[in-house]
């Protein structure tokens, strides 16, 4: 049903959930699986230094956190490919997933409740904007 599945991912509980789900997914289908962590590049001065301003790679980061999730799907034989990117989740997720030409994103439903419904969140903007079907996994 399903050859390539694509799934965000954060260090969050809600993350968590959906990529578990995304695992299952992806083994019953023999799919491959990709791991997308998005994180917004950070920078630093020493004070009183200007000329030392340096940027906080917290790609590296999100490369350990794909690392570990990936290992986790590998484990139970799914084929797994991680994309840390630069920039908003759920536009990362978006754009991963029309690259990769997926059949489904998974996301949680962390922020589909409350304020956060009305104003936007990660799986409201990926669920109207992937080029594909999308599966929001109830994680509460």
């Amino acid at each position: 049903m399903f050859e390539t599945v694509v799934v965000g991912a954060d260090a969050s509980p809600t993350a968590a959930e959906a990529v578990k789900k995304a695992i299952e997914l992806a083994r019953l289908d023999g799919a491959t699986l990709h791991i997308v962590s998005a994180y917004k590049p950070q920078r630093y001065s020493a004070a009183g230094s200007p000329e030392f301003t340096k940027a906080l790679d917290s790609g590296d980061l999100a490369e350990s956190l794909l690392a570990a999730l990936a290992s986790n799907a590998r484990a139970v034989g799914v084929k797994a490919e991680v994309h840390p990117e630069s920039g908003d989740p759920a536009r990362a997720i978006c754009d991963v997933a029309e690259r990769v030409k997926a059949d489904v994103v998974v996301v949680g439903n962390k922020g589909m409740l409350g304020v956060r419904r009305v104003l936007g969140s990660v799986p409201n903007t990926v669920a109207h904007e992937a080029p594909c079907s999308v599966l929001i996994v109830s994680t509460s």
